[in-house]
């Protein structure tokens, strides 16, 4: 796989994350939106929980922290550069809403079947809580 294999714009199909133990869970339920952009100039995604709820006690500044913490927890993006490397596909993190991914880099092993882009990573490996966590992409452009 190159670069050239997944430039373009890709939605989410599906986000869900294979625990070592059997569980199947799903960080934002299984109605999902948003993309995953690879350009010339870098990379960009966004993934949030479809219909999520406004604020109701507030705007985006005002509304109680409940509600804001609920928002960040229905919606993840970020964006920076990227590069291909074999089957893996590393996202230098330059802008994310989670402060501790910029300036790191977010490894993905990628496995492009027709024009679905499967990007996984093992997480917390070694502790009860391992696995792969696995998000879906569709090309559409």
């Amino acid at each position: 796989m190159n670069a050239a294999d997944i430039q373009g714009h890709w939605e989410i199909l599906a986000w869900e994350q294979l625990y070592d133990d059997g569980r199947v869970v799903h960080p934002m339920g299984v109605e999902l939106e948003g993309f995953i952009e690879y350009g010339p100039h870098g990379m960009f995604c966004v993934v949030a929980r479809k219909n999520r709820e406004p604020f109701r006690s507030g705007g985006q500044w005002s509304a109680s922290d409940a509600e804001k913490a609920a928002a960040y927890g229905s919606y993840l993006t970020y964006a920076g550069g990227y590069e291909v490397q074999g089957d893996t596909v590393l996202h230098h993190v330059r802008h994310s809403l989670f402060p501790n991914w910029e300036g790191g880099s977010q490894r993905r092993i990628a496995q492009l079947e027709g024009d679905v882009l499967a990007l996984s990573a093992r997480l917390e490996e070694g502790t009860p809580e391992a696995r792969t966590a696995r998000l879906l992409w569709r090309r559409v452009g």
